[in-house]
């Protein structure tokens, strides 16, 4: 149980982080129920040599799928797929449906061929940070896509910049 200051620095904290614009994935995975996915705001480059991304998830059902898979997807998303992004980000939103841009690569992963990229990875760590999961994967395959602008996450919404906006 957090005492009333671990508390206030908690909500401190997601404040500070809700002023920090990040960019926007959705993970995916295949599973034994069928294809999983998230969107994350969480999503880093860790190395190129190796080529290693990291990023956090909750303990959501797709979250879990994720977690369990042997690979995934990191599909790193631009202004068309805002809606997307606000469907993977609800727990009740529509996932994997014909009119979102689908398909399944050889190795059996779901990725977003209109993304701007999809990273094909293979987790290397997970590890437990109260009630999240840090995975650290290693990169495996590049496909890159259309560069179109950026859709940004701050303040708790999607932001989409088009072009050379500032």
């Amino acid at each position: 149980m957090l005492s009333r200051i671990d508390t206030e620095l908690g909500d401190r904290l997601k404040d500070a982080f809700r002023r920090f614009p990040t960019g926007v994935a959705v993970i995916a995975a295949g599973g034994p129920r069928g294809p999983a996915g998230l969107t994350a705001s969480s999503v880093a480059s860790v190395s190129v040599d190796p080529p290693a991304l990291s990023f956090s998830v909750m303990g959501s059902r797709s979250a879990r799928a994720i977690l369990a898979a042997p690979s995934l997807t990191v599909n790193l998303l631009g202004p068309p797929h805002l809606a997307l992004a606000r469907d993977f980000a609800r727990s009740d939103g529509p996932r994997f449906t014909p009119d979102q841009g689908w398909d399944v690569l050889p190795t059996g992963e779901p990725f977003l061929p209109g993304a701007q990229a999809s990273l094909r990875a293979v987790p290397l760590h997970r590890l437990p940070v109260g009630d999240s999961t840090v995975v650290v994967a290693e990169v495996v395959d590049v496909l890159l896509g259309p560069a179109r602008g950026r859709l940004v996450h701050h303040d708790r919404e999607f932001h989409p910049h088009h072009g050379d906006e500032s």
